[in-house]
């Protein structure tokens, strides 16, 4: 993975800070405490670009097992692009995951170069934000009162591989809230809210029902009345959409969800806001 003087390494959990002041100075405004939950998620799967031992470049891609893997982070400092150094990161990050099934939310600018990689759109996701009148439902509970094997389970329905290392540091992050809604006995869907460099973050938000994401939904923004929230819409789930337009989100931005080597087949009827945009 060398080349010239820009050589390309895995990333220690300290070099993930560095990859987060890449985003911030992009203006992509990344969660305020993820990197944890994101390191957990595969320790191998983060790749730093370094020119003459100057971080300038990053991407990531988490291996979830051996079938299933995602690209994000994917950045090169603005004074370093259009010398190649963006091209040897995603093609380390393709080498890392092989042939397994690899998705990615990408700009949409950069559908063609991707599709150069053997990606292909699968849809769009819309990111919309706004601030909610809101009240909790009777119905809805903390997930930590849920024994974490049946979140893990019902996620494994929701989600394309197991990532039960990412989920139980990601209902644990630090202001953020995690709510579960049950039909019966069993669990029927789960939101978790989580804080941004600036606002809220509602992802991933997976119901069974229209109804069942309405009362996620609300209970979550509850959690921070008078906060600015983000959520990622399906384009292809028109109830996602429906729901953050109901009550007052805008559209701000938009990315391509892309697959290569095979696209998994998920309920996007339950998907009302994607976990994230780096990770899936």
């Amino acid at each position: 993975m060398n080349g010239d003087n820009f050589t390309i390494r895995r990333m220690r959990r300290a070099d993930l800070d560095t990859a987060w002041q890449f985003c911030i100075e992009e203006g992509w405004n990344p969660g305020k405490f993820d990197q944890d939950a994101f390191f957990a998620a595969d320790p191998n799967g983060f790749f730093l670009g370094e020119l003459n031992g100057i971080p300038i470049g990053s991407v990531s891609a988490v291996a979830y097992d051996d079938k299933m893997g995602f690209i994000g982070l994917y950045i090169v400092r603005p004074s370093y692009r259009g010398n190649g150094y963006g091209r040897r990161l995603f093609h380390a990050a393709m080498d890392y995951l092989g042939n397994r099934v690899i998705g990615l939310d990408g700009v949409i600018e950069q559908q063609p170069n991707y599709i150069n990689s053997g990606f292909a759109l699968a849809y769009r996701n819309i990111r919309l934000s706004g601030k909610v009148e809101s009240v909790e439902s009777p119905d809805v509970f903390p997930l930590s009162e849920l024994p974490i094997t049946e979140l893990e389970a019902f996620d494994r329905r929701m989600f394309f591989a197991p990532r039960d290392r990412f989920l139980r540091r990601w209902i644990t992050l630090p202001d953020s809230c995690a709510l579960g809604i049950l039909k019966g006995d069993k669990l029927a869907g789960y939101g978790v809210l989580r804080p941004r460099q600036e606002g809220y973050q509602i992802g991933p938000l997976y119901a069974e029902t229209p109804e069942a994401a309405e009362k996620l939904f609300l209970s979550l923004a509850a959690q921070r009345p008078g906060r600015t929230l983000f959520v990622d819409s399906l384009e292809c789930n028109p109830e996602s959409l429906d729901l953050a337009r109901r009550h007052g989100l805008q559209p701000i931005f938009e990315t391509a969800r892309m697959y290569a080597n095979g696209t998994p087949q998920l309920p996007l009827d339950c998907h009302y806001s994607v976990s994230t945009f780096e990770l899936g």
